[in-house]
């Protein structure tokens, strides 16, 4: 990608770069299609978790049944989480990342 340096006046908004935004199409969008844009994105997000959460089970050969038991969560939470039902937060989500980078170990350690 090329380097683009601009030199902008804090006093001066004008100098700032304009990038490429549509300024009418955004003032012209409603509350409504606000509100129904963030449904459709947390609803993608959830449905890529899901995904990255089956390809997680699959890396590490583990059933719904055992990868619940072995992370210490229901087997429908997890059923939710790889459907796009609901989305892991906070510790879930870093042990998911661990597992993910560092299968072997993370595995080994969750180990009862």
């Amino acid at each position: 990608m090329k380097d683009v340096r601009v030199t902008v006046d804090q006093n001066d908004l004008s100098s700032f770069p304009q990038g490429r935004i549509d300024v009418d199409r955004v003032d012209a969008t409603t509350d409504q299609e606000i509100h129904e844009q963030i449904e459709r994105d947390e609803a993608a997000a959830m449905e890529e978790m899901g995904k990255y959460i089956r390809v997680i089970r699959a890396r590490v050969g583990m059933t719904q049944r055992e990868f619940s038991d072995r992370i210490g969560i229901s087997v429908d939470t997890l059923r939710n989480w790889e459907q796009g039902r609901r989305y892991p937060t906070g510790t879930a989500r870093a042990l998911l990342r661990i597992i993910d980078k560092a299968p072997e170990v993370a595995v080994a350690a969750l180990q009862r």
